[in-house]
């Protein structure tokens, strides 16, 4: 599964499907290209008992929806929706801005009719979508600016509620426990309401770690925790994803020892 290149963004379907994003490769093993820039899309493989992914394959994408840079993306949990992190489009819009967008799967199409969610302002970015078991709620990223809930450090963990038929409600900042000065990155919501995400804030072992906070019964969260090595290293770690009885999962992580960029580790926990 590992190569040279990053791999990251990781999402866990039915515990038995990864989704992940990395670059596009020929059959030379060279970088695909469209309009001489890179093109970064989203696979999916099979997982296994023994944690290796096989079957690994680009999810299928219609060409016509012209989308070829995404960072990020998590399937609906029936399925039937597939969320992605790609650029903003348009003239007056910040290079360095991202959105959220939902499309539908259309036999020998692919997925298609993505539509950018109505609460996506191109004056923030939105990120790093993942959605609750009961498919009620989605998390991601923001640098949401303004009120009380303002984005406290260069992105913070923000949630919605997912109403059905294309509407959401307004995004919500999930506080001081969860949030802090820092970047807050890849949030994953377990089965049993515990959310995992990545913080460079101070006081860390180095880089990106990986830190959880644990659903209160009214919603709100408890403060989150740094956890320990060696689930973290000296270096980047994050996109962590865990299987539904909380036995096994997978990250990303630049720690020493790996094929290169960022690459997916699998652990299992005592």
């Amino acid at each position: 599964m590992n190569t040279k290149y990053p791999h990251f963004g990781l999402m866990l379907v039915n515990d038995s499907k990864i989704v992940f994003t990395s670059y596009l490769l020929d059959h030379k093993e060279k970088l695909k290209r469209f309009q001489g820039n890179p093109i970064l899309t989203i696979f999916e493989g099979t997982a296994v008992g023994s944690g290796n992914v096989q079957n690994i394959s680009p999810i299928e994408i219609d060409p016509d929806q012209k989308i070829f840079y995404i960072t990020a993306a998590t399937l609906s949990p029936k399925g039937d929706q597939l969320y992605i992190t790609t650029m903003f489009e348009g003239k007056d819009v910040d290079d360095d801005n991202f959105q959220i967008k939902v499309g539908e799967f259309k036999t020998g199409v692919g997925w298609t009719n993505f539509k950018e969610l109505p609460f996506c302002n191109p004056k923030y970015s939105y990120a790093h979508p993942a959605i609750s078991k009961d498919g009620k709620t989605m998390y991601f990223t923001s640098n949401i600016g303004g009120g009380k809930e303002t984005t406290k450090g260069g992105s913070d963990i923000f949630k919605v509620d997912i109403l059905g038929n294309g509407e959401f409600s307004e995004p919500k900042n999930l506080g001081s426990k969860v949030n802090s000065y820092s970047k807050e990155m890849f949030p994953f919501i377990s089965a049993d309401n515990t959310l995992y995400f990545a913080s460079n804030r101070p006081n860390g072992f180095g880089g990106f770690d990986i830190y959880r906070s644990k659903m209160n019964v009214d919603g709100t969260f408890e403060k989150a925790e740094k956890l320990p090595k060696p689930i973290n290293s000296s270096e980047d770690d994050f996109s962590l994803i865990i299987n539904s009885v909380n036995k096994s999962g997978y990250l990303s992580s630049k720690r020493d020892g790996g094929k290169g960029d960022d690459d997916v580790y699998y652990f299992t926990l005592n």
